[in-house]
C-alpha cells in the first residue's frame, strides 16, 4: 500500500466518523432530556432542533453540522489527497451523518452537512446561496424548501466561476444524494396537508407540518 493509498483510505474514514459526531442528539439530550428522532420531523438535524429545543440549540446544531462538512474536506485536502478523494472525503461525511456509528445507523438528511462541504470547495458560491435562501424564505417561510432551492446554485457556479466540470458533476451528485433521503418526509408533509400549496407555502416561520 502506497503512501498515498494510505492518506486516501485515512481522509474516507475520518470524514465518516466526522459526520457520524450526532450533534443534533447530543444537544437535544442535553437541553431537554429527549430524542430528537422521535419528535417534530423525526430528523436529526439543525431544523428539527430550532422547532422543538429552541432558536440557538438550532443555530448551534447548524454551525456544528456545517463545520463536519468542511472540517471533513479540509482534513483531507490538509492530507494532501487527490480532488476525486477530497470528493469521496464529501460523500462520507454525508453518509457518517445520515448512518451514524454511534446511533446505531439512524441519523439525519444531511443538508447543513452538505452546505459546509460545498461553501468550502466553492467560496464564490456562499453569498449566492445566501441570497436565494433569504428571498425563498421570504416569499414561501418555509425554511427547509428555501435551503434546498439554494443548493441549486452551486452547479452554476462551478460552471461559470471555477470552470470545474468536476466540481459540477460534485455539486450535482452531492444534492442527490440528499434528495433521496428527504423523499419519504415531502410524502409525509404531503399527507398531512392535503395539497402541495400548503406544503410549499407556509403562513409563518413557525408553521410547519
Amino acid at each position: 500500500m502506497t503512501a498515498q493509498t494510505l492518506y486516501i483510505a485515512l481522509a474516507i474514514i475520518c470524514a465518516y466518523l466526522i459526520g457520524s459526531f450526532p450533534s443534533a442528539y447530543i444537544v437535544a439530550r442535553l437541553r431537554k432530556g429527549i430524542d430528537i428522532r422521535e419528535v417534530g420531523s423525526r430528523n436529526m438535524g439543525a431544523m428539527n432542533v430550532f422547532y422543538k429545543i429552541g432558536f440557538w440549540s438550532g443555530l448551534l446544531v447548524l454551525a456544528m453540522d456545517i463545520g463536519k462538512g468542511a472540517g471533513a474536506v479540509a482534513l483531507a485536502r490538509w492530507l494532501g489527497v487527490p480532488m476525486i478523494a477530497q470528493f469521496f472525503a464529501g460523500a462520507a461525511v454525508v453518509v457518517g451523518h445520515g448512518f451514524p456509528v454511534f446511533l446505531k445507523f439512524r441519523g439525519g438528511k444531511g443538508g447543513a452537512t452538505v452546505i459546509g462541504i460545498l461553501a468550502f470547495l466553492m467560496p464564490w458560491g456562499i453569498p449566492f446561496y445566501l441570497a436565494i435562501f433569504g428571498l425563498g424564505l421570504l416569499l414561501t417561510h418555509y425554511a427547509t424548501l428555501s435551503y434546498s432551492v439554494a443548493f441549486l446554485c452551486f452547479p452554476f457556479v462551478a460552471w461559470l466561476k471555477y470552470h470545474s466540470l468536476e466540481l459540477v458533476a460534485f455539486s450535482i451528485g452531492i444534492l442527490l444524494l440528499i434528495i433521496i433521503r428527504y423523499i419519504p418526509r415531502v410524502k409525509e408533509m404531503r399527507t398531512a396537508a392535503g395539497s402541495w400549496r400548503r406544503v410549499f407555502l407556509r403562513k409563518n416561520l413557525k408553521d410547519r407540518l
